[in-house]
């Protein structure tokens, strides 16, 4: 099985839902991208470390660095956007849409804030995923 995780700007949601993705799924090949890719969220990479999955390692792309057969084999498309317009990939994928507002648009007065949203969108995009699993079967 193999799916893409796509936001804006793959920093936030989409890293989440691949690490994610990647402990759920052992045997699927999982990469996340974005339309305008930008820099990892380090929020993103404190919230997942609390439930002991390392994405520090990961890094922002564009759907163009990944691999053209990742691409055309492609299971499934998982958009995550809520407030901005979603990329499109064309591909003959299912395309699943898991609107998450993302957790890095917002002031904040406190580190404590922020990283209080990225586990709502950890926790989320969680069961998201776990509801997903019980749907395919998997």
């Amino acid at each position: 099985m193999k799916i893409l995780f796509i936001c804006v700007a793959n920093a936030a949601r989409s890293q989440l839902a691949e690490g994610l993705a990647k402990k759920l799924f052992p045997n699927a090949e999982i990469e996340s991208a974005g339309s305008h890719p930008g820099k990892l969220n380090p929020y993103a990479v404190t919230a997942m470390g609390e439930i002991g999955i390392d994405i520090s390692h990961h890094y922002s792309k564009s759907v163009d660095d990944l691999s053209p057969l990742f691409i055309a084999d492609l299971d499934y498309v998982i958009t995550l956007c809520a407030e901005e317009v979603c990329p499109i990939l064309v591909s003959k994928a299912k395309k699943l849409h898991w609107p998450q507002t993302d957790p890095a648009t917002k002031e904040t007065s406190s580190d404590s804030e922020a990283l209080t949203r990225f586990r709502v969108a950890r926790d989320a995009i969680s069961e998201r995923l776990n509801a997903f699993k019980s749907e395919i079967d998997v």
